[in-house]
């Protein structure tokens, strides 16, 4: 039977699945634990609030994060986590990404970092091809984007998309939930849509009226590759007067390099050879921070506050993430130096104590 788009959002079966995502990897936490003890009657009050609109956000949890860099993250209560993965999952992602174009990588499925990386390495062997070495990229990156999207120009672009005035209700109350007018919270499931949203329009200029082939993004970060630097400074121009009208703009890491020089994109500095071979290795930065990382873990297992399963957990994700790239020795050196903080028998001392 047909259902409107916002009662998509509180169908029960929908809500239902939209608990069981909302709870991968957190069932231990007690506000997951609280919802599933009186799962139906949770679920069918959500339902019964959507339905007759007397649904409101609760207060956000607020904390800091400081890796990569400081960041303040807004946490949704675990009953807001479930209604935003049925809102999304239902009809943002569905009607939202159909404009996107297929070089806007994040939040979606069947994409992410390593099919950006991919993307990279293929613009890289055909510029090669057609230019030899000798091109240019522009590197570029907004600056605070979560925290400067206008609400104004949010819900604008949103309406040009979503027409069932009561989803409108719903994702206005959400793009509104934090104070003043602008900025969206990091931690809500729904703003990474909406930033994948908010500069699609851009994503359009710079392929079509631009005529960029080789371009890409990853949320607030993006290149373009050419083989014309005049070209370039004249399209991060365009560029600046684009996103400052829509309350953005390019951080000093904004940059046009030489190609040869290789460029650093989602956790990898990828260069090609004189030969035209595309090498990808881990940045230095990143190298850095699992060290620190890993020896600051240790601290927390003497103390009892983390388990070494969580540091494998941890660890484990990191090493698949450098196995994306040429980085044989550098998982071997650190591999050793892991095993040489958590292997050892002093390591399995600090255990047991």
């Amino acid at each position: 039977f047909f259902m409107t788009d916002y009662e998509k959002i509180y169908n029960f079966e929908n809500l239902y699945r939209a608990y069981r995502k909302a709870r991968q990897g957190k069932r231990w936490k007690g506000a997951a634990a609280k919802f599933e003890v009186n799962l139906l009657e949770a679920l069918n009050l959500l339902r019964y609030q959507l339905q007759t609109k007397k649904y409101t956000l609760s207060p956000y949890n607020t904390f800091e994060v400081y890796e990569p860099k400081r960041r303040v993250v807004m946490s949704n209560a675990y009953k807001d986590k479930v209604v935003q993965h049925s809102l999304c999952d239902n009809v943002l992602e569905p009607i939202l990404t159909r404009s996107f174009i297929t070089d806007n990588y994040a939040s979606q499925v069947g994409k992410g970092t390593h099919y950006g990386l991919d993307r990279l390495q293929e613009f890289l062997r055909r510029f090669y091809r057609k230019n030899g070495i000798d091109g240019w990229i522009l590197k570029g990156d907004i600056s605070k984007y979560f925290y400067s999207i206008r609400h104004d120009v949010l819900k604008t672009l949103i309406r040009r998309k979503i027409t069932d005035p009561d989803v409108l209700w719903l994702v206005e109350m959400i793009i509104d939930s934090t104070e003043g007018n602008v900025g969206i919270p990091i931690g809500n499931q729904s703003s990474q849509l909406f930033a994948l949203l908010y500069l699609n329009n851009l994503d359009h200029f710079i392929k079509e009226k631009l005529g960029i082939k080789y371009y890409g993004r990853y949320m607030d970060d993006f290149f373009l590759i050419h083989e014309d630097k005049a070209y370039l400074q004249y399209c991060r121009a365009e560029i600046e007067k684009h996103v400052a009208a829509i309350g953005l703009s390019l951080n000093n890491k904004t940059n046009i390099y030489p190609l040869r020089n290789g460029v650093d994109f989602l956790g990898f500095h990828t260069y090609l050879t004189e030969t035209g071979a595309v090498i990808r290795k881990v940045r230095r930065r990143s190298k850095n921070n699992m060290k620190r990382k890993l020896k600051k873990m240790r601290g927390l297992v003497e103390r009892g506050k983390i388990t070494t399963a969580t540091v494998e957990q941890s660890y484990q994700s990191w090493r698949g993430h450098a196995a994306k790239g040429n980085c044989y020795h550098l998982i071997r050196r650190t591999d050793h130096y892991y095993n040489r903080l958590f292997n050892s028998k002093e390591a399995e001392k600090c255990q047991k104590h």
